[in-house]
């Protein structure tokens, strides 16, 4: 049984799916937005949320953090800088979600995912 098991399993094994989160994390924190599946933007709003939450806080150990999920340093070392000053007034809700039209190959709900 699976009851108030809350972790979305997107239809792949614990690595795979773990790499395609911080794989797609990476990849929002760089470029800003997303298209993706509904799903997948779903379970990547919980990581990259906590992602800056973690780079608002600026501590040593948070940054630790993140270089041990982000896969591109440079990358962590902006999100550090930047993030207090964009995030400093906000408490969470640091992505939008928005629903596009359907996926031509398999009709998959489709979503942008971006920073607010």
């Amino acid at each position: 049984m699976r009851h108030q098991c809350r972790v979305p399993l997107l239809g792949r094994p614990a690595d795979q799916r773990k790499a395609l989160l911080r794989g797609l994390t990476t990849q929002l924190i760089r470029e800003g937005r997303v298209t993706t599946t509904k799903a997948r933007a779903k379970a990547l709003r919980d990581e990259a949320e906590r992602m800056i939450t973690l780079a608002k806080n600026g501590s040593l150990a948070s940054r630790r953090r993140v270089l041990g999920y982000v896969y591109d340093k440079q990358l962590v070392h902006a999100l550090f800088d930047k993030a207090p000053t964009r995030y400093g007034d906000r408490n969470g809700g640091y992505t939008r979600i928005t629903r596009t039209v359907p996926r031509r190959g398999d009709n998959a709900e489709m979503a942008i995912i971006e920073l607010v």
